[in-house]
């Protein structure tokens, strides 16, 4: 239960804030919180005041219904607001919110001290709102301009490029050119031939080989 000593601060109705904060407990979303609340002080008779409470989520607007047995609530969130004001006049004051679409919601009588709190509050809660709209905006501007990064390809993604196989060097076939004997060497060729089958004795081929080598 939350604890309603905290919107006493600014001569808030008791029994109001006590019947509108029982039902409001029951309405907040998770992270939601209620940050001020303002009771009406109508300048004659006050038995059933409106009130309005002002979360970091939204504005509530509780009217007393049947006779103050029940508690109507409406509700408009930061998105759907412009703006929110307050006119000071003879009896309190009006605090005033204008939504982006529609009429303005007006709640008069509202005491001036607890007027300008409210203002404050919601007015405050407005401005984080929009500033976390500007950063949203911001960062995606960032996402969508920001460059296309191609992935790195691995040496594993590329297939092997094979290096081309060398080209033969054709074989140059050295010409052989046959020079003419001599008749010296012609015999000594013989005489050897002869000497090999044993034809001639080693006396003979050397007295032959001396003969044909004298004679040059």
């Amino acid at each position: 239960m939350i604890s309603i000593d905290r919107f006493l601060s600014d001569e808030q109705d008791p029994k109001a804030v006590e019947k509108v904060i029982g039902k409001l407990n029951d309405l907040l979303t998770i992270g939601e919180e209620i940050l001020y609340l303002a009771v009406q002080k109508k300048p004659a008779v006050n038995l059933l005041p409106d009130s309005i409470a002002i979360t970091n989520k939204r504005i509530f607007y509780c009217e007393p219904g049947n006779l103050g047995l029940t508690m109507n609530f409406k509700d408009i969130s930061l998105k759907n607001i412009k703006e929110v004001s307050f006119k000071e006049e003879l009896f309190g004051s009006k605090f005033i919110c204008v939504p982006q679409t529609g009429e303005n919601i007006v709640t008069e009588f509202i005491p001036k001290t607890q007027a300008r709190k409210s203002y404050q509050a919601a007015n405050e809660q407005l401005e984080i709102y929009k500033e976390t709209l500007h950063q949203q905006k911001i960062e995606e501007n960032k996402v969508a301009d920001a460059p296309v990064i191609e992935p790195i390809q691995s040496f594993a993604d590329f297939a092997p490029i094979e290096a081309p196989s060398p080209e033969p060097e054709p074989i140059q076939i050295a010409e052989v050119v046959e020079e003419p004997e001599d008749e010296a060497t012609l015999k000594l060729r013989k005489l050897k031939t002869l000497y090999d089958k044993h034809l001639i004795t080693q006396e003979e081929y050397e007295a032959k080989k001396a003969n044909i080598l004298d004679s040059l």
